[in-house]
């Protein structure tokens, strides 16, 4: 089980820029609202705590399919569409595509060249689609899809709707209109569970299985985690835990910026999609807190020295993996350069473990708050885990700091903007607002 040692956030360990058991206590009250919030289901879009119990054979028969007949399988969607599946990869498959088929290839930023460059790498003839958007109008997604469904009708002609997975609402929406009209096979996106919260729906655990990992594995290490994090006391439930330590931090210390620091290459894209699930969920209403994505031991040499002597607006959290699964012994070779010599004997395990620590204790020595989330080993099950775990104690600390995180307000005038100016009906105004923008625009610019 995942654990949170959060000893160097507490101020008889760093001193004042740390918090105390009182501080604790002195929320209580807040601490059982936001909990009760949670428990009483006061959003329904806290359907995503039932995900982990849902049956994946529909899931299993796609997947083993496109497993049989695919060379690639390529996903359109962006936000947690993309995020959540990249970091599954990353995170239990880094090297897929070098090592077996399908090839996994995501498109997610408009940006053309990047869609050219797939184009030159796969057969369309021998590649799936999986088009993954939950409400079937984001403006990017909706652009990639009208792209490949020319191109593969063109290569297919009236077999190509047999190469589009469309994973969608189940039942409104241009998406699933296309998917029911054209007879285009479909999974859905339960209608309570944002994108953000859906990388334990259809969303995430198709693509677990092309690479050939059992998505069940992802759901057991879920619900292994569910109760715990559904417990009536901070000091028992981690998710809890997490979101009352980096509320407190911001209310009592103003500590608003968030770094998280996987000491694992694998883990990187899962502080990605973490990033996104923690600031669109808590930005609100001039509200929320910062998340900043890092890199053990990469970000050592770029980062530290911010957080040792910069602002003091940080808090600090590392992942610390416990069994890599492998390790690696250093070699006994030019032990006559004295830099070198204190290093064979010893292992790159040991390497990335010491340097973490290090990282820990210099943060520490110079009144940094920081905590270490302690994973037992990266696989399915864990993975699962702590994909549940992060979305729990972002809906706690939603509820903390008194926004909904299941909305996105902030997000839909730059939408609307986007619809205008691509001339989309009912979107006219906004397309006069940006021509005035466009007048006063140039007026400061060198």
């Amino acid at each position: 089980m995942i654990g949170i040692d959060y000893s160097n956030m507490m101020e008889e360990v760093i001193g004042i820029n740390g918090i105390s058991d009182l501080s604790i206590k002195n929320i209580s009250s807040q601490i059982e609202n936001a909990y009760n919030m949670i428990a009483n289901r006061e959003w329904k879009q806290l359907e995503f705590i039932d995900l982990p119990s849902q049956d994946t054979a529909e899931i299993k028969k796609i997947a083993r399919y496109i497993r049989k007949s695919a060379d690639n399988f390529l996903l359109l969607g962006i936000g947690g569409s993309a995020l959540g599946p990249r970091a599954i990869i990353e995170a239990l498959s880094p090297f897929h595509n070098l090592k077996k088929k399908p090839r996994v290839f995501i498109y997610d930023n408009v940006d053309p060249r990047t869609l050219k460059s797939i184009f030159t790498v796969i057969d369309l003839k021998k590649t799936f689609i999986n088009v993954i958007s939950k409400s079937g109008s984001t403006a990017e997604t909706a652009a990639s899809f009208l792209i490949l469904w020319d191109k593969m009708k063109r290569a297919l002609g009236k077999e190509a709707f047999r190469r589009f997975i469309i994973t969608t609402d189940p039942e409104k929406g241009n998406l699933r209109k296309i998917a029911n009209d054209e007879k285009i096979l479909s999974l859905p996106v339960p209608p309570n569970v944002g994108g953000r919260y859906s990388v334990l729906s259809p969303v995430g655990l198709l693509t677990t299985e092309v690479i050939g990992i059992n998505c069940n594995e992802l759901l057991e290490g879920a619900s292994s985690i569910k109760s715990i994090c559904l417990k009536n006391d901070v000091y028992k439930n981690p998710a809890l835990l997490f979101a009352v330590l980096l509320f407190l931090m911001d209310k009592e210390k103003n500590r608003h910026i968030n770094v998280m620091v996987p000491y694992m290459d694998s883990l990187k894209f899962l502080s990605e999609w973490f990033c996104q699930l923690w600031a669109e969920s808590l930005g609100k209403g001039n509200k929320g807190l910062t998340p900043y994505p890092s890199l053990g031991t990469t970000d050592q040499h770029s980062q530290l020295q911010l957080w040792m002597e910069g602002p003091q607006d940080k808090v600090v959290f590392f992942i610390k993996v416990n069994n890599f699964g492998t390790d690696i012994k250093i070699p006994a070779v030019f032990r006559n350069i004295e830099g070198y010599n204190y290093l064979p004997g010893h292992t790159l395990k040991e390497l990335i473990n010491s340097e973490q620590e290090a990282t820990e204790l210099a943060l520490t020595k110079a009144g940094r708050p920081n905590f270490t989330i302690n994973v037992p080993e990266i696989n399915a099950y864990y993975l699962g885990q702590l994909f549940f775990f992060f979305e729990m104690a972002t809906a706690f600390a939603g509820a903390l700091l008194g926004v909904n995180p299941f909305d996105q307000p902030g997000v839909e005038e730059g939408k609307n903007l986007t619809y205008g100016m691509m001339g989309k009906k009912g979107f006219e105004d906004k397309k006069k607002e940006v021509y005035e923008y466009r007048k006063r625009k140039g007026k400061w610019k060198i």
